[in-house]
């Protein structure tokens, strides 16, 4: 098994603050940058497993990276460096407390809320007739904020979200316009990879200045769902279920062990010829979606390696 970055505690040179997230790890420093180291724990059912996955925080930060930069010509984002496999570096931002979730097809938790009979996804109809996997007629936007107590995200509709005040009509008008550009190129490039981009999240900040940015990741898999389009129609017509690149495997393996996140559920035992697996799927998701082989770095003293980078990047 590879050394796993599974916690970061560093003290670099202007810190300020650091918030450690389910995955991401972002430290604030004087001079208005922000530092984010991606780990490589791995969260489901917005629980955090107790084993880390080998090079998994690599691939993210550098799936975003490539999607940032393949994106920036549409709508700006944070991104201004990436002094290490792991590392962000960017412009602090006040981030919204909505994160966009764009939907081109039934999956996921959408589809699990219309198997029980809903209809309606925050604030948004579904059509009838309608089966898991099936596409929608149109994209629809069905935003989530974070819950009042603890991390967990909760369906919010629009109009809620303007009701509450938790983000002006104004903004919110540029939101949905991004995220719907966004989905938009993110659907462009994933046809280029022979793959369908089913659904994703995008999350936004607020700039000293007051400019709406792109935050966080894109179109990495952990916050997208993506299918592979030369068996999509096929396997749509027998009704099988879709091979997907995406996290959902790991749910779904969590779901068979009788786990989802529910209370009094524990994690299941993952044994390291199991973490090897979802590691090695990880790779092959690199791969299919940026089109790149991937270059494994050194992980003999991740800790370290990062932490060098990141002084140096300071200085």
């Amino acid at each position: 098994m590879s050394n796993t970055l599974i916690k970061t505690d560093y003290n670099f040179p202007g810190q300020k603050s650091v918030y450690k997230g389910k995955v991401r790890d972002v430290y604030a420093f004087e001079n208005d940058k922000l530092v984010m180291i991606a780990s490589d724990r791995l969260s489901a059912f917005d629980v955090v497993m107790p084993k880390g996955i080998p090079y998994k925080g690599q691939i993210l930060n550098q799936i975003a990276t490539k999607m940032m930069k393949d994106t920036e010509d549409l709508v700006p984002n944070w991104l201004q460096a990436t002094p290490d496999p792991n590392v962000a570096v960017g412009e602090a931002c006040e981030p919204f407390k909505v994160e966009m979730v764009i939907r081109g097809y039934l999956s996921g938790h959408a589809a699990r809320e219309y198997k029980a009979g809903k209809r309606m996804l925050c604030g948004v109809v579904m059509p009838e007739g309608m089966k898991e996997n099936d596409r929608f007629p149109e994209p629809i936007i069905t935003p989530a904020t974070k819950a009042e107590m603890g991390d967990h995200d909760e369906d919010i509709s629009k109009e809620d979200i303007l009701k509450r005040g938790i983000v002006s009509a104004e903004d919110y008008a540029v939101l949905e316009d991004y995220t719907k550009k966004l989905f938009q190129r993110g659907t462009e490039i994933a046809q280029k990879r022979g793959l369908i981009l089913v659904d994703t999240k995008y999350e936004f900040g607020k700039t000293k200045d007051g400019k709406i940015v792109l935050i966080d990741e894109i179109h990495t898999p952990d916050s997208s769902r993506y299918f592979y389009a030369n068996t999509y129609e096929e396997l749509q017509g027998k009704g099988e279920p879709q091979k997907q690149l995406s996290k959902e495997f790991v749910r779904q393996w969590l779901i068979q062990n009788g786990f989802q996140g529910k209370e009094g559920q524990e994690v299941p035992f993952m044994s390291d010829e199991y973490i090897e697996t979802v590691s090695e799927r990880y790779i092959e998701l690199y791969e299919n979606i940026t089109g790149e082989t991937f270059e494994k770095a050194d992980v003999s003293n991740i800790e370290k390696r990062v932490e060098e980078n990141v002084i140096a990047y300071l200085k």
